[in-house]
Formats: structure tokens, C-alpha cells, sequence
């Protein structure tokens, strides 16, 4: 007699996705995208940007999810080995838990060196989001001259300088090809703005208020709040959350809202960074 396999306990898994890494900052300010640099700081070689490795991870999401991740989705995206230029990476993702608030699912990016090299957990609540309150993130001029990064200077901020930046046409083309992501939902007229975007306009929120290199980007937690289409001019409002010291590296906590146009937010970012590296990083 037949009997019919049961799957109740098998994970729901998400589009496997495979990418050849491409270290699109190596032309860049910071010098950890720099083959020497990097190496002198113990690194096997220039680091593939942690922003390029959470677009990488996003792309079985949004295959899966599609608008409604990026509209009201969350993310906690992790760094923990470095991925370097021209390694194959593999990104696989799974549902966790489903129920009447949403669902909670993992996607993690491997290569064939260093393994599990950073790791997304995703929500995709039922709900709307939670709005933030902007009069707690004034927009600030961005300084003439950046200072060095310090300790003492980030701790003496009220704000931090605001970037502000269009996503328009050719921004839209140019940064597809950059993180080499060919969903249709990013395409067109109307396309969404890609998530990834969000954390280089983050990146810019430090990196244009102060100088810092080498510097790396170790993590971020991001609330989506409705989404962004091509056309619309992003403004990144933001404050020092946190300052710690962990094995000789300083880290920096930057709390940060992303608005569309001149008052409609679209994403909440708790960005994390060592923005002072000992002379032997590894």
C-alpha cells in the first residue's frame, strides 16, 4: 500500500540565490577595500563591502516576499568573516515560524573559505509598522570640513549631518548592476527602491561627517516603513546611540531614519560599525 509522505516538519525554505562577490568600494575612501590595507590589517585580502553582502541576502526575501517585505518587513543582519572579491556565495534562507503575527525566517551567506559568513533574521509582521516620532531626528547641515573620528567628537554630537540623496533612473540602473541583483521589482518607473540602498545612505551618515579609514561595517537593524520608489530624494537623519570599545576596536552605534521626500519615513536603521581598528585587526 502507498502511503503518502508527510512534510509537516520540513522548513520552509526560500529561493536559494548564488552571486559571484564584487568589492564595489575598492576605489573608495576606506582603505579596508584596498588589497594592501586590508592585508595589513590581517585580512586574506580587500573586503567585499558588508552593504553588497546584506543586498546579496535580501535577494531570497524579496524573491519570496516581495513588496510586503519591503514595505513592512524587518531585518538583523550580522557580519562575521569576511567575503572577498570574486568568491562564489551562496545564500540559503528558511521560514522558522509562522503564525497570526507574521512569520520569521534566516537567510545565511556562505563561500567555500570562510563558510557561514554573515547571517539575516528577517521578520514579516502581519501588522503595519510601528511609526517613529521625527521630531526626535532633526536634519542637520553635513560639516565643511569632517573631523577625525573620536570618541570624544561623536560623544559631543546632537545630530549627525544629514545626507541627502536622489534614487533616480540612473541611480536606479547603476546600483542594480552594482550589487548584481536582477529582480523586477526593482526595475521600471515604479520600481522599489532596493533595500540595500538604505544601508549605503547609512554608511554615508558616518563616512560624511566624519573621517575614518580603515573602518568596517558589522551590522544592522533595520524596520522597513513603507517602502520607496525610484524618484523619490532620500534624506538620512540619525544621532549617535552608542560608543564601546571591544579588543582594541571602537565601535560606533548610529540610530537612524530614512525619509522619502520631505517628511514620509521609510526605514529605521541601528547601524554598527568599528570606526578604529588596532594595528592587528585579526
Amino acid at each position: 500500500m502507498y502511503v503518502k509522505e508527510a512534510h509537516t516538519n520540513s522548513p520552509e525554505r526560500l529561493p536559494e540565490y548564488h552571486v559571484k562577490a564584487r568589492n564595489t568600494s575598492s576605489s573608495s575612501e576606506n582603505k579596508i577595500h584596498d588589497e594592501q590595507i586590508a592585508r595589513r590589517y590581517g585580512f586574506r585580502g580587500a573586503l567585499v563591502p558588508g552593504v553588497t553582502v546584506y543586498a546579496y541576502l535580501t535577494h531570497p526575501l524579496v524573491a519570496a516576499f516581495g513588496a510586503a517585505w519591503l514595505e513592512r518587513g524587518t531585518a538583523n543582519v550580522r557580519f562575521r568573516e569576511p567575503i572577498h572579491d570574486g568568491e562564489e556565495v551562496g545564500l540559503a534562507g528558511v521560514v522558522t515560524s509562522r503564525d497570526a503575527k507574521g512569520l520569521t525566517a534566516t537567510v545565511t551567506a556562505t563561500t567555500a573559505v570562510g563558510g557561514e559568513c554573515a547571517t539575516l533574521a528577517a521578520t514579516l509582521p502581519a501588522g503595519s509598522p510601528a511609526p517613529v516620532n521625527l521630531a526626535q531626528y532633526p536634519v542637520a547641515p553635513l560639516p565643511a570640513d569632517r573631523p577625525p573620528a573620536t570618541r570624544e567628537h561623536f560623544a559631543s554630537l546632537h545630530a549627525l549631518g544629514t545626507p541627502i540623496n536622489p534614487y533616480d533612473d540612473e541611480r536606479q540602473a547603476e546600483y542594480l548592476e552594482r550589487v548584481s541583483d536582477g529582480l523586477s521589482i526593482y526595475r521600471g518607473a515604479r520600481g522599489f527602491i532596493h533595500p540595500a540602498f538604505f544601508l549605503d545612505q547609512a554608511n554615508k551618515a558616518l563616512s560624511q561627517n566624519v573621517r575614518m579609514s580603515p573602518w568596517i561595517h558589522v551590522g544592522s537593524v533595520v524596520r522597513h516603513l513603507g517602502g520607496a520608489k525610484v524618484g523619490e530624494t532620500l534624506s538620512t537623519r540619525g544621532k549617535v546611540r552608542s560608543l564601546f570599545e571591544k579588543e582594541g576596536r571602537e565601535f560606533v552605534e548610529a540610530d537612524l531614519v530614512l525619509v522619502a521626500g520631505a517628511r514620509r519615513p521609510i526605514a529605521h536603521v541601528l547601524h554598527t560599525a568599528i570606526y578604529r581598528l588596532p594595528d592587528s585587526a585579526r
